[in-house]
């Protein structure tokens, strides 16, 4: 297998490894624990952790934090002056154009710079996306590190996430599928009609994504020796070594490395040294200074103990269709598929809208848990922004539904990102929700604010790449303990 944390390994971009292999020949991990240390610094140092979420899947690591879904400078100062470690900026970018994307992180970024002012505290800045390399990047962290109107060292990229089993070693950034470490270039999420790409070396995926404007070659590297070996201090020595905003690249495969990493990196910072962050949602957790807690249960939600449940769901991606046709199996299931075409097409949109709402509300009326999906065949525009058109355009029939149905679920789960993130805002009426924690590994529950629709409501935030074929019956379950045979 060669040096697989070595630069002998980073042109082998479609190599599949087994995992346990790949654990097995790396060196030990950090003997160590350094959360309570990392806690009490961030602690000490009142530098809030400010991470705008381009999904609202992100805040899948934490429990205890604030999601906002606008940022006007009087909320955001707020935030700031509360004595939280972090919080969250629901931006959805994933779901707009690069021109659009581009246009709310610069609004945040000035947003952020006034209220800090006014708070008279400091913070950092997370720019959070996808654990498999979707989104616009680099143009939205360009356009808010103009906006911040500071000078940064570097940009930090961690793709690592745990929970979905994404990791990262000799610079390939790698998907688990059934104990395989699958190059990341090598999966669906790769072939993606909005966000695709080639490289699963990430030093090579930010030549690709930049466009050849920054050569592979000037990316540094901070690799699982750097980590494991080298300890916090090699981290910090390498972070020193970085200026002039050059792009550096993290590996990790546990908790404990991106333990390791925030400890040098904090250290780098407490020497004048300024970073953004452009990561998946691990990082989030252990840079905020926090422990994770166990999986939530029905008994940590505080729900009615009778009614009927809703799950939402607009994900296409073929995980997300195993998940369904398991979810399907179960007893107690009312499910009610909604044709794509017919949501695109203005003769037939109103009525398939009004007849799944009415079905649905009959549903929860006689405490059925209601399954709404749109049809499993993917329609694709000729372009990666009338591809977002479409996703946007049934993500918007499913808020429709959303907002015709009379009958308040217990609780309402909403598959994939768009359509999170549609549900929350536009269906939901969402201004600010507390993330509880998560139902499973990776998939968040959010507390409804008094503002929305349905107050205190648990909201679970379902990505659509997360969890194997029975995860989302398995959530269910877990919400209705009755179902269980």
């Amino acid at each position: 297998m060669g040096n697989i944390d070595g630069h002998r390994f980073e042109g082998a971009d479609r190599r599949r490894v087994k995992l346990e292999d790949c654990v097995r020949n790396l060196p030990a991990e950090w003997p160590v624990e350094l959360r309570s240390q990392i806690q009490k610094q961030v602690k000490g140092t009142q530098c809030k952790v400010v991470v705008l979420d381009d999904d609202p899947t992100g805040t899948q690591t934490v429990h205890g934090i604030p999601i906002l879904t606008e940022w006007p400078v009087e909320t955001l100062q707020k935030e700031l002056e509360n004595d939280l470690p972090a919080f969250y900026l629901l931006t959805n970018c994933r779901s707009f154009t690069l021109t659009q994307a581009r246009s709310m992180n610069a609004e945040i970024g000035h947003n952020l710079v006034e209220a800090a002012q006014r708070a008279n505290r400091q913070f950092v800045a997370v720019s959070r996306s996808d654990s498999t390399l979707r989104g616009h990047f680099p143009g939205e962290v360009e356009a808010l590190t103009q906006a911040l109107d500071q000078s940064f060292d570097g940009w930090i990229i961690i793709p690592f996430f745990l929970e979905g089993r994404r990791y990262t070693v000799g610079d390939i950034h790698y998907v688990d599928e059934d104990g395989w470490l699958v190059p990341a270039g090598e999966t669906e999420y790769a072939r993606d009609s909005t966000f695709g790409y080639r490289s699963s070396n990430l030093r090579h995926w930010v030549e690709e994504k930049t466009e050849g404007r920054i050569s592979s070659d000037d990316v540094v590297s901070i690799s699982i020796k750097d980590i494991r070996q080298g300890g916090p201090e090699r981290v910090k020595a390498c972070l020193l070594g970085i200026t002039g905003g050059k792009i550096c690249v993290v590996n990790a495969t546990g908790y404990r490395d991106l333990e390791v990493f925030v400890n040098g990196l904090l250290a780098a910072e407490a020497h004048g040294r300024r970073f953004i962050y452009r990561t998946a949602a691990s990082f989030v957790q252990v840079r905020a200074g926090l422990f994770p807690r166990p999986l939530l249960t029905c008994s940590d939600l505080y729900m009615p103990e009778s009614g009927g449940g809703l799950i939402v769901v607009g994900s296409y991606v073929p995980k997300t269709t195993t998940q369904i046709n398991t979810l399907l199996s179960l007893p107690e299931i009312t499910s009610m598929k909604i044709n794509v075409e017919a949501l695109l097409d203005e003769n037939r949109r109103q009525d398939a809208i009004e007849h799944i709402a009415q079905s649905a509300t009959m549903g929860l009326r006689n405490e059925r848990t209601v399954v709404i999906y749109t049809s499993r065949e993917l329609v694709t525009g000729n372009d990666p922004e009338s591809n977002l058109s479409i996703g946007s355009r049934v993500s918007e029939g499913l808020v429709a539904i959303l907002g015709l149905i009379s009958t308040r679920p217990r609780y309402l789960i909403a598959k994939g990102g768009i359509t999170s993130s549609d549900v929350a805002t536009k269906g939901l009426g969402v201004k600010r929700a507390l993330v509880l924690g998560q139902i499973l590994p990776g998939v968040p529950v959010w507390q409804l604010g008094p503002e929305s629709k349905y107050p205190g409501m648990p909201y679970v935030v379902f990505p659509g790449n997360v969890g194997g074929p029975g995860a989302l019956a398995e959530a269910v379950n877990t919400l209705n303990p009755s179902m269980i045979r």
